[in-house]
């Protein structure tokens, strides 16, 4: 992991659902995030990184989780947890306040966004896949919440589908520490090529910059 390095014009920042709902203080999962998002300084992290890779030239793609709308899982057959959870609560609904995206991490000078992901990971039924290799990229980087449902689902399955995947303990968070413990240190040695700091993500992305 000591010898990543992020080359350019094939690296990207994989920002899963930045919304109001998980990253505002009056967002209807802050509650349960709130703990550990401030015990890894959360929000000024997500920002260095957001900043080091346009700094460094590398494109940032946001991964959106489906927005609620009324009747989205009317006749579905197995909705997971979650998704019952969602419609139950309405999560990210389209058009309120939890379903916009929170103030600075939204999509910007050109970033990507992906079609919204219905289930955990970012790659199923969506177009990431084709939109990470019709620009070039091999390495991503994964940041956003939650690190041990959509974060860890979309992240395996980039790397079962051959890109090289960072993990950042720091730019993510979880219901428990718990919970961030196993994403990093019990799931993520299992398939991530690394698993790094914010601060040893930027400082290699400003020598690869260098360089």
């Amino acid at each position: 992991m000591t010898d990543t390095a992020y080359p350019d014009g094939k690296t990207a920042l994989l920002c899963v659902d930045p919304y109001n709902d998980f990253l505002a203080e009056d967002g209807k999962m802050w509650p349960a995030l709130s703990e550990v998002s401030r015990s890894v300084d959360l929000h000024a992290n997500l920002a260095k990184l957001r900043a080091a890779v346009r700094d460094a030239g590398h494109p940032i793609f946001i991964l959106p989780h489906h927005r609620h709308r009324t009747g989205d899982f009317d006749g579905w057959a197995h909705l997971t947890p979650f998704q019952a959870a969602a419609r139950e609560h309405q999560m990210f609904a389209e058009g309120s306040k939890g379903g916009d995206w929170y103030e600075g991490f939204g999509p910007d000078h050109g970033d990507i966004v992906v079609k919204e992901h219905w289930g955990a990971s970012s790659f199923a039924n969506t177009d990431l896949d084709v939109q990470l290799r019709q620009r070039g990229i091999s390495h991503v980087i994964f940041v956003g919440a939650i690190a041990n449902t959509c974060t860890e689902a979309s992240a395996r399955y980039a790397a079962e589908l051959g890109y090289h995947v960072t993990l950042v303990r720091d730019a993510t968070a979880a219901f428990s520490p718990e919970a961030l413990h196993a994403a990093h240190e019990i799931n993520g040695p299992t398939y991530a090529h690394a698993i790094l700091t914010t601060e040893e993500v930027v400082g290699k992305l400003a020598g690869d910059k260098v360089l």
